[in-house]
């Protein structure tokens, strides 16, 4: 549940900023297919990969987190 939470946070953020997702992983030095998996939920992402996210979408940590329910 949490992981798809990111996911849809790192999506929607994602096309906000204008990236396609080949575009995106590109930039975050993942395959298409990783990111495809951590958007749909199927894979909780790393602190590693979250701080990546934020910093390329230029947006803080906090605002890319999921909010509570």
């Amino acid at each position: 549940m949490e992981a798809e939470k990111w996911g849809r946070r790192i999506r929607a953020f994602r096309k906000l900023k204008g990236f396609t997702q080949e575009g995106f992983a590109k930039e975050l030095g993942v395959s298409v297919s990783l990111l495809g998996e951590v958007e749909r939920g199927n894979r909780m992402p790393t602190e590693k990969f979250l701080t990546e996210v934020a910093e390329i979408l230029e947006v803080p940590l906090d605002e890319l987190s999921p909010k509570e329910d």
